[in-house]
Order: C-alpha cells, then structure tokens, then sequence
C-alpha cells in the first residue's frame, strides 16, 4: 500500500550511504534536518501574516498590531488572562533577538524571537522566562515545590506516584547543585538547556534501541517499518509528516 511505498523511500532518504541500513549518526542527522525544516516552514509561516508592508522587516509595531492588535483596541478585564503580561514578554524577547536594536527583525532576528532555543544569545531569555513561569512567590528562584508543582498538581492526592519521588531526588541531588535548597538561574539553564546534551541524538538512540530486532545496531528497512508507528509518533523525525506529503521523498 502507499504506506509501505512511502515508507521505502523515506527510510531511502534516512540512510545517506545507501548500505540498507539505518544508524545513529544516519537518523541524528535526519533529526536534526527535520527540525531545522519544521522551524524554517513554521517562521515563513508567520512572516507572512506579520511582514504586513512587505519591506522585508517585521517590526515590534507590526508584530504587535498582528497579534495584540484586537485586545489592545478593545481590552476587556474579565478576559481572565493577562495579554498585558504575555506582551510585555514579547516585547522584551523581540527586543532581545533584534540585535542591532532597530526595532524591526530580519528574518533570522524573528526566527530567534519565535524560537530562542535555537540560538545561543537568546538562552538567557530562555531562561528568564522559565523561571518566571515557575517561580510561584516571585522570589527569584525555583525551589523544590515550585519544581515538582511545575510537573504535577497534587489534587488532594495523598500518594505522589513514583516518578513524582525520583523528581524529588533529582532535584535534591542533580539540580540543586550547591544544595541551598533552590534552583537559581545558572542551575536552571544547566536543567533547561544543558550543554553536553543532544536532543537529536537520544531521540535517534532511543529509536534505535526500541526498533532494533537482532541487536546489530542499526535498523533494516523491515525493522522501520514494523515500528513505523514508534516514528509516526516522534516529533522529531517528521515521519508522520513525510508520509502525509509524500510529493516530497
């Protein structure tokens, strides 16, 4: 069925040296070009709702306009949610990709306002707003509850499940590191963003792992294809997708 096509000629394009077989290093990089295409199609996306004068810029105005426009025409209190809040945070991000500080972004300052993890001057940002989500009492820090509340809500739950303890632990003993009880900024970008992990390359081991019938290390056609539903289901290879745009491969 077409599945089955598509499937043969996606895994075709996975395995750069055509040996038949897929490895770690084959579906990283297929990962990794993935998401830069997932991005790339996402900010052309938006620059074309938001370039509204065409002049290759989006400014703060036009931006702001886009997406507050009606709630700042018209607020209204009872909305419950603070647009406000959620523009002033904008507005610091934006001004923060803008590198040159002229207030309107090339394409490459808008993808990292759209998406800041992606670029290293942005981290801090990353991390800023992080914090501010989680830190409940507003004192600067994330301390164990705030930690644990993030993830999950006790409603009246006397039991915590399991994974909830190993939070705990991991806080204790990974993410507090010098064990003052709170996680400050430094220790929040090592457990957000941290350096010597590689988001493309667990995902390709973990597929791997889990696909990998005789345990050679690399995965045959047959073997994608009986756990083609494991790479429907991950973000990060756009499997699902390649077969629904199947034009493509």
């Amino acid at each position: 069925g077409f599945l089955r096509v598509s499937n043969r000629k996606i895994v075709g394009k996975i395995d750069e040296d055509g040996d038949g077989f897929v490895t770690v290093e084959e579906l990283k990089a297929w990962i990794k070009f993935a998401q830069k295409r997932w991005i790339y199609e996402d900010v052309e996306r938006q620059w074309k709702g938001h370039d509204l004068n065409e002049d290759g810029l989006v400014s703060w105005e036009e931006y702001k306009n886009a997406t507050y426009g009606y709630i700042l025409d018209d607020p209204d209190p009872d909305d419950g949610f603070n647009y406000k809040q959620m523009m002033v945070r904008d507005e610091r991000r934006f001004k923060m990709a803008d590198k040159d500080g002229d207030l309107a972004a090339t394409k490459e300052e808008f993808t990292a306002f759209l998406h800041p993890e992606e670029y290293d001057y942005m981290k801090d940002i990353v991390v800023q707003e992080t914090m501010e989500d989680i830190d409940k009492n507003g004192d600067g820090f994330i301390d164990l509850e705030e930690y644990i509340g993030d993830m999950y809500s006790q409603d009246g739950d006397a039991d915590e499940p399991e994974w909830v303890k190993t939070e705990r632990e991991q806080f204790v003993e990974f993410r507090d590191k010098n064990r003052d009880g709170k996680m400050d900024k430094e220790e929040t970008k090592d457990w957000i963003l941290p350096s010597d992990y590689d988001h493309a390359e667990a995902e390709a081991r973990h597929l791997v792992y889990e696909s990998d019938q005789d345990k050679d290390g690399k995965l045959t056609r047959e073997e994608i294809v009986d756990k083609s539903d494991l790479f429907v289901g991950s973000q990060a290879t756009d499997f699902g997708e390649a077969l629904v745009r199947h034009d493509e491969f």
